[in-house]
């Protein structure tokens, strides 16, 4: 009998991917708009970059993709590290010039 509820229990689809996968997307749309805060912009970008690989992963899986899903995952996880390392770095120089890092007070550009 347990063993007929862990099969149940196991059963992953492509379905359960795509939800959770919708799932990060919106809770990262929801970070990047509703958000002041440029940190917390960012973590909702990375959000949906980590939704975008769950999907490259699950069509590679369960879509009889070849390893192409699985590369574009990785690209996507170089991509999302070097937008973090230049996006940080320019938040600290808005930081060191303007003393915030609310999108909604820095609204000069200077040299």
């Amino acid at each position: 009998m347990n063993s007929d509820i862990l099969k149940h229990v196991m059963n992953v689809d492509l379905s359960h991917f795509l939800v959770v996968s919708a799932i990060l997307f919106c809770l990262g749309l929801y970070g990047i708009v509703s958000r002041k805060n440029a940190v917390m912009v960012l973590m909702g970008i990375e959000l949906v970059l980590n939704a975008a690989n769950i999907n490259f992963l699950a069509f590679t899986k369960y879509g009889g993709v070849t390893i192409a899903g699985q590369a574009v995952a990785i690209f996507v996880i170089i991509l999302a590290a070097c937008e973090a390392a230049v996006a940080l770095a320019i938040v600290l120089n808005i930081f060191k010039m303007f003393n915030t890092v609310n999108v909604d007070e820095i609204d000069a550009l200077r040299d």
